[in-house]
């Protein structure tokens, strides 16, 4: 975003009355910098999924001469958020339909660090009342130091330990009894179950206290940490005390995934099949840099599990996976692929080459990605002159998906069909595409500028408006 089309505020201590500029983003950042940042660009970063942890940018800006930056995202859940100024790195949790003040500090003195090593600062929060998210948190800071940090320095036994995370958890209890943020309760549980994890509390005490029965938070990046941490190396545990084929036997030589899954399925914790299929992905991906698995057995694998699973969250981390494994990051060449138009041609996604595509994968089956044709419609309407919008439908039948094109004659917009007879690689095989529902976006240079990218309900437009400067709508804020 540039700094001459942005309009500045000097916000106050309180930072009231200032206007904002909205497309469909609903989170937006205005801060101050300590002046030393001048003219350095601020990364504004996300995590994409919490098994992978592959970052993905949301915006950037230059910070003015002055200090003030802005920045723009879209996010339909509360989650934390990343700032880089180069190598000095801030945390803030954003939640949706929000606008934040903040300041970031100068970092500490470079000559204490390594060039390449990050230095966190922590930003403060401007002109919010004492229940806002990250506010919050800080308490739960405040109280966490007073529990654990002692001014003599004196060793906690691992028996204290577990005596302080049990008062700090009630002590929580009592403090934030009437506190209704959801992220905020759940944070708060999970903090105290990564300290109960970290000294060894005990598999079942932590198994029952925080997984069995509870529900799977996706989306919670406290939640996740702990999930990592307590599942980290868990196959290994279960092959260890089971007669037969090993772990290492059936990823390395067997490369079967339904021989996994019958080795851990007898487990008592992993008998609920979507815990089951999380547990798994968590320790693929471990697996695969771990020099005594071999990549290409983790592989096939997730391969074999993106065929089957049915879950949109599992979906979305194999995805992340398999673009990982097939460098299909952001920067590199998009896949050309060739699909079944509707008059019955064949189209090329390579004569597009030289425009903007938005390229997004759907099925007549999936209710979720049916929803967000008359989306994509809207924003073609919108966005047409500078982009071509492209569906490929997954459908299994050519019967369906002709039925829909008849049904739906107002899409008007090349919508193909994946003729999975083709010779060559299909767009599904050649985008890696998990289940019925993907979106990616391709530079007319042919190069993924998003990958994946965000869906019409999930924000894209915003990050239309960025790309293409789209005249901006005012309006004030103070209402969530």
């Amino acid at each position: 975003m540039r700094k001459e089309v942005l309009i500045r505020y000097r916000f106050t201590y309180l930072f009231l009355f200032f206007g904002m500029f909205c497309f469909s983003q609903n989170v937006i950042i205005k801060g101050k910098a300590d002046l030393a940042y001048a003219g350095k660009i601020i990364q504004l970063e996300s995590i994409g999924d919490y098994i992978t942890n592959t970052m993905v940018e949301e915006n950037k800006d230059t910070i003015h001469v002055d200090g003030y930056f802005e920045l723009h995202m879209n996010t339909s859940f509360s989650k934390p958020v990343f700032l880089f100024i180069g190598n000095v790195k801030a945390q803030l949790y954003v939640e949706p339909d929000y606008v934040y003040g903040i300041t970031i500090p100068l970092a500490e003195a470079a000559e204490h660090y390594k060039n390449d090593v990050e230095r966190m600062v922590k930003p403060g929060i401007v002109g919010t009342d004492s229940t806002e998210l990250n506010n919050l948190i800080f308490d739960y800071e405040d109280l966490y130091n007073r529990f654990f940090l002692k001014d003599n320095g004196a060793f906690i036994s691992r028996a204290l330990v577990f005596k302080l995370a049990d008062s700090l958890q009630l002590q929580c209890q009592n403090r934030f009894k009437h506190i209704k943020n959801s992220y905020f309760k759940n944070f708060v549980d999970y903090s105290v179950a990564s300290i109960n994890a970290s000294v060894s509390r005990g598999e079942n005490y932590l198994a029952n206290a925080y997984v069995k029965g509870k529900p799977i938070l996706y989306k919670h990046y406290e939640y996740m940490q702990f999930f990592n941490a307590f599942f980290k190396g868990y196959l290994l545990n279960i092959s260890a005390h089971q007669k037969g084929q090993t772990v290492y036997h059936i990823i390395n030589v067997k490369q079967s995934y339904k021989m996994l899954n019958d080795l851990v399925q007898s487990d008592w914790l992993l008998k609920n099949d979507t815990l089951r299929e999380l547990v798994l992905l968590n320790n693929l991906w471990e697996f695969y840099f771990n020099p005594e698995f071999s990549n290409g057995g983790v592989e096939a694998i997730v391969d074999q599990m993106a065929s089957k699973t049915k879950i949109k969250e599992h979906q979305q981390i194999i995805r992340a996976m398999q673009v990982y494994f097939n460098k299909m990051q952001v920067g590199a060449m998009a896949p050309d692929f060739s699909a079944r138009t509707a008059d019955g041609k064949m189209g090329s996604l390579g004569s597009y080459k030289g425009k903007w595509v938005y390229l997004n994968f759907f099925s007549s089956n999936n209710v979720e990605s049916l929803k967000e044709m008359p989306k994509i419609a809207e924003l073609k309407k919108k966005y047409g002159f500078k982009v071509t919008f492209i569906s490929v439908c997954l459908d299994d039948s050519l019967s369906t998906y002709i039925n829909y094109i008849k049904q739906n004659k107002k899409f008007d917009w090349p919508i193909w069909y994946n003729d999975d007879k083709s010779l060559t690689k299909t767009a599904k095989q050649q985008y890696f595409v998990a289940g019925d529902e993907a979106y990616f976006l391709i530079q007319p240079s042919g190069h993924l500028a998003q990958s994946p990218a965000l869906s019409p309900s999930g924000g894209i437009e915003y990050r239309f408006n960025i790309i293409f400067k789209m005249k901006k709508k005012e309006f004030k804020t103070g209402i969530r």
